[in-house]
């Protein structure tokens, strides 16, 4: 020991310094400016991803756009016009004519073409029809014939060195040599546009003399099998309808034709007909009158056709002006006289009182135009048409959306003779008596989307009423899009609502379990445990869930759902058997042993369900659950009881605890251990039967009542199903929730604890009446937490839930949410195309839907710590 003298050496105690270091300081401010450039880069990188979301998304709704339009003033046709059309590059505009004549013109400069002149034979053109989707076109004759044949534009691409000699320079990018056009596509390449006519041979249809008044010509069938059909009105307005169809040997190539045809039932009534239209299958007849009558013909036997429906699709003192169908055949517009453009579905209808079942309803009631509509334009792309009013206003619409996309030309005095829509809908063609001929670039990306079609109801062809649908592609080009958002929406939700029924409380109970009454040497096992479970990749999850689960559920569904009664039972009985055991035994079999026993009592609920299994079904669902969640065996009312038991047991419960308080309560105190817990179990089963004798009688009132739990949330079963998503999803949910509780839980202060305890409350009471109030902000965020997990899930989904967009809570039936959709449909989709943003749009309804979920768990979870803080 060295003493402190003067004089000598002396021993200081270290003194510690008042102030901070400076590298302390530099650290700790350094610290601040990277966290705070982190936050700030964060905030940037989320208002980014939603801007970039956004500005994809616009387009959307912003309608089409006018990039040009001419006008030419042209010779006066020879004969009015009959059809008019374009190429696909909207260089070269063909006009038919009555006269027999055709008409080719360069639209960028209106410079008119050699063109051919079609041999008539000297007869006079009474009716003409062309097919919407083809090039295909039929004409009929003052003499009762008939011929059919084939116009269009013909592109093809040469090289600069095979441009024919002696071209005439039409504009910058065009040469013709008077037939052809030549259009500049680069420095090594020309697109040579030419058109033909073709026209066969003539056909007696009505007897000689009689004209042929109205026509209408279709091409359908299969390339090996080609149909070929054709309805005629003659002058005295007899209806015959023709159906040719040619089958082709794929190995002889050998044609053999059988020809059909039939005089349709005479009409009663008056009323001049304007119009008639078939399908190409030749099964359904449209006739219109002026009167706006339309007659409905069912010609499925051709040797029996049938008037089945007659309907004023106008309304009162409106007379139809002009009919015609959309691609597909499937939707009738019809103008009046009014201005009104209507359009109509033949729709499936068990009061129609028709003998196909069906009827026409009025689908879409469309903007009005201020002059009668005259000339209807049906599009060979999509289900966008363009008509046309007495006075030359031409207004291009979209069946689906039910919308004006565009407004073209002004009022005259001249009506248009003919329209035409270019075959990739970015021009429309019109021509009247005049000779004037006016074309409009137009530019209309997105013509099926608005608010209402993607989050309202919407009527599409087939469809029976308006319905929210997803169905963004199909096998052929008649396809109608169906991009309603609302299904998706519906399927996040439904898969997020039944994983989170199934997480949170096995998470939570697991949280509260190693928190409160685990021993810390288990605890340090279990947790780090269940951690690693969130590790485990969703697409694996998925993998499983489709493959293995999924059968085993189907196959074993009875014991499935017993499980989820066996289970909470089996715990409950072995919590109070263990009551039973001496303190000491107890005591020492407390921790690990006793963890274990809980696994043992797991396995026995399991096996249990498994073995009970048979009769569980037999007795609940008839002996077959498909059958009986189908409604086909069985009734609802053992499972009725089922659904009941917990809202029975809690009832009961609640009476037997008001009935053993006081007096009764202190006795049972006074016994032993072993005593108190056989008087504590003997409570729990006496709780149980009055539950289940109260979930009886509420079962036998709801069915007296009439109400089933089939139906809604219990129907149809399928394989791959919201319920394999939801045990699999709540695998993935149920790490995170539980981690983030258990440390909520954990992180109480001990002398609430050691407080409450010392109070005399038991653990159970220490745990839910302080403990969970005081971290009930951490609990709710850890929920919160999982449900933002749950909502953005894609691999499982898409592996396990079937990927079907129905609006639909059955549990047993599929479902496809938004990150599902997207990861599904992304790749197939065009970048730039409607598709492709709707996909984006379903990402910024994803991401806006996370936004406001966890803004509000954050509001709410601050108030919950409001509230933990003054404890």
């Amino acid at each position: 020991m060295t003493e402190i003298r003067s004089g000598r050496a002396r021993a200081t105690a270290y003194v510690r310094p008042k102030q901070t270091s400076r590298a302390v300081r530099y650290a700790d401010k350094a610290a601040d400016i990277v966290v705070t450039v982190g936050g700030l880069f964060v905030i940037l990188a989320v208002a980014g991803i939603m801007i970039f979301l956004v500005q994809v998304v616009v387009p959307l709704f912003t309608g089409g756009s006018l990039n040009e339009s001419r006008e030419y003033t042209l010779q006066r046709p020879e004969g009015a016009s009959l059809a008019i059309l374009t190429d696909d590059t909207n260089v070269l505009a063909v006009e038919v004519l009555a006269s027999g004549k055709t008409r080719a013109v360069h639209l960028p400069t209106g410079t008119v073409l050699a063109s051919p002149t079609i041999d008539l034979g000297g007869q006079k053109i009474t009716a003409f029809s062309k097919s919407i989707r083809s090039d295909d076109f039929a004409v009929g004759f003052a003499d009762g014939t008939v011929r059919f044949g084939q116009i269009g534009t013909r592109s093809t691409l040469i090289k600069a060195s095979d441009l024919p000699p002696n071209l005439v320079r039409l504009n910058d990018l065009d040469q013709t040599d008077g037939e052809a056009v030549f259009h500049r596509r680069d420095a090594e390449q020309f697109q040579r546009t030419t058109f033909s006519v073709i026209l066969n041979e003539p056909q007696a249809v009505a007897p000689a003399g009689r004209a042929i008044a109205q026509l209408d010509y279709r091409v359908g069938g299969t390339v090996e099998r080609p149909t070929r059909s054709f309805l005629t009105k003659d002058g005295d307005n007899v209806l015959r309808l023709t159906r040719a169809e040619t089958r082709v040997n794929l190995l002889t190539r050998r044609e053999t034709t059988t020809l059909e045809s039939a005089t349709l039932p005479a009409m009663s009534g008056s009323g001049t007909i304007i119009g008639a239209l078939m399908t190409a299958q030749a099964d359904q007849v449209y006739v219109a009158r002026e009167n706006g009558e339309v007659l409905r013909f069912d010609t499925r036997d051709l040797g029996v056709p049938k008037l089945i429906e007659t309907r004023r699709l106008t309304a009162d003192g409106v007379a139809l002006t002009t009919i015609g169908f959309l691609i597909g055949e499937q939707a009738i517009v019809v103008g009046g006289s009014d201005g009104s453009v209507n359009v109509f579905f033949r729709v499936e209808d068990a009061a129609a009182g028709t003998s196909d079942g069906h009827t026409l309803k009025l689908a879409h009631e469309l903007e009005r135009q201020r002059a009668p509509i005259r000339a209807i334009a049906a599009s060979a792309r999509n289900k966008a048409f363009a008509t046309a009013d007495a006075t030359g206003v031409i207004w291009v619409r979209h069946s689906t959306s039910a919308r004006v996309l565009m407004k073209l030309g002004e009022s005259s005095r001249t009506e248009v003779a003919s329209i035409g829509l270019s075959p990739r809908n970015d021009g429309v063609v019109a021509s009247d008596a005049s000779g004037r001929l006016r074309f409009w670039a137009i530019d209309i990306p997105h013509p099926e989307t608005t608010l209402q079609t993607i989050f309202g109801k919407v009527w599409y062809e087939g469809f029976p009423e308006p319905a929210f649908t997803w169905q963004s592609s199909s096998g052929n080009d008649e396809f109608e899009p169906k991009l309603s958002l609302v299904p998706l929406i519906f399927g996040t939700i439904k898969a997020t609502v039944y994983a989170l029924l199934f997480a949170v409380p096995i998470a939570l109970a697991a949280a509260i379990f190693t928190s409160q009454f685990v021993h810390h040497s288990v605890r340090a096992v279990v947790k780090p445990a269940m951690e690693m479970m969130a590790s485990l990749p969703s697409v694996v999850l998925g993998f499983i869930a489709a493959l293995i689960l999924a059968p085993i559920v189907e196959s074993f569904i009875a014991a499935v759902v017993l499980v989820f009664i066996a289970l909470p039972m089996s715990l409950f009985a072995a919590a109070y058997l263990w009551q039973l055991l001496p303190p000491a035994s107890a005591l020492r079999w407390d921790g690990l042993p006793k963890f274990m026993f809980m696994f043992v009592v797991l396995f026995s609920g399991c096996w249990l369900s498994y073995a009970a299994a048979p009769g569980f079904e037999a007795v609940f669902f008839a002996g077959d659950f498909r059958s009986w969640v189908n409604g086909t065996a069985g009734s609802g009312r053992p499972f009725l009881v089922l659904l009941l038991l917990p809202a029975g047991f809690l009832a009961a419960s609640a009476l037997v605890r008001r009935a053993l308080n006081g007096a009764m309560r202190d006795r049972v105190r006074q016994l032993g251990r072993t005593r108190a817990g056989l008087v504590d179990g003997l409570c729990w089963l006496l709780t149980l039967v009055a539950g289940a004798i109260v979930a009886f009688v509420l079962a036998y009132v709801f069915t007296a009542a009439g109400w089933d739990p089939r139906g809604g949330v219990l129907d149809t079963y399928v394989q791959r199903n919201t319920f394999v998503v939801g045990l699999a999803m709540g695998f993935a949910v149920i790490p995170i929730i539980y981690t983030i509780a258990e440390d909520a839980m954990s992180a109480v202060p001990e002398h609430l604890r050691a407080a409450s305890l010392a109070c005399g409350a038991s653990p159970w009471q220490t745990a839910t009446r302080v403990i969970i109030p005081t971290a009930v902000s951490g609990i709710f965020a850890a929920i919160m937490i999982g449900m933002g997990r749950a909502v953005g899930e894609t691999m499982i989904v898409v592996m396990a839930a079937g990927n079907t967009p129905i609006l639909d809570w059955n549990v047993f039936n599929g479902l496809r949410a938004l990150s599902a959709n997207i990861a599904v449909e992304l790749p197939e989709a065009v970048v730039g195309s409607t598709l492709c943003r709707m996909l984006f749009l379903a990402a910024l309804a994803l991401f806006v839907m996370t936004f406001v979920l966890n803004t509000i768990a954050e509001l709410i979870r601050q108030r919950f710590r409001r509230r933990a803080v003054q404890l």
